[in-house]
């Protein structure tokens, strides 16, 4: 049996039109989100397998292969939950949102600050990547992430709670080449709700990191 499952939709593939058009939101979901899926339990059997018969030949390869299909898959179904049609502007106290816009103001300074830094964590990725917003447990305040494919330089811990995908498959059909476009337009769908709601679940996760026994 598969361990992962492609998550559904919260929305239909229209609801984030038009900053994200619905024929990229179903191809994004359907064929590409689908492929890290398979690809993680694809791999999980290949491990299984090399597992059973003794045999290591190939594991810095599959090693390599879940790292990037599950972080895939990880990454996208946050993607899908950090967005809405009636999303956008800021966190703000009025909307139920204040310890996340506080966090944000004490981490970065203030909300513009934080928006430019993930925007261009966002846009400057080198080919393929993610902008981040993560909880770092150690000092329990926010960074920013600048994700190389799905897995690479992300550091040891940190919960990812809003994530910008500048992969080309998000964007390339609407957009073209124009990747500071979307990273822009990405602003006007924001769950600010989603977001605070995984705030809070990361700041209440004790003993994350277990640095002395």
């Amino acid at each position: 049996m598969p361990v992962y499952t492609l998550p559904e939709l919260p929305y239909d593939y229209s609801a984030l039109a038009p900053v994200i058009s619905p024929e990229i939101i179903e191809l994004h979901h359907d064929k590409h989100h689908a492929a890290y899926v398979k690809g993680a339990n694809d791999t999980l059997e290949q491990l299984a397998e090399a597992r059973d018969k003794e045999s290591w030949g190939s594991i810095n390869g599959l090693e390599k292969n879940l790292a990037f299909h599950l972080s895939g898959h990880i990454l996208h179904s946050i993607y899908w939950q950090n967005m809405t049609g009636d999303g956008g502007g800021e966190p703000l106290a009025a909307d139920g949102v204040g310890e996340l816009a506080d966090a944000v103001a004490e981490s970065f300074g203030s909300f513009a600050n934080f928006k430019a830094q993930l925007s261009k964590a966002a846009a400057t990725t080198q080919g393929s990547g993610w902008g981040v917003l993560a909880y770092e447990p150690l000092s329990g305040r926010l960074i920013v992430e600048q994700v190389y494919d799905h897995q690479g330089n992300v550091g040891q811990g940190a919960t990812p709670i809003l994530v910008f995908d500048a992969w080309e498959h998000a964007f390339y059909l609407q957009y073209r080449n124009q990747k500071v476009d979307f990273i822009e337009a990405m602003w006007q769908v924001v769950n600010w709700q989603d977001v605070a709601r995984r705030y809070t679940a990361a700041r209440s996760r004790t003993d994350v990191l277990l640095l002395a026994p």
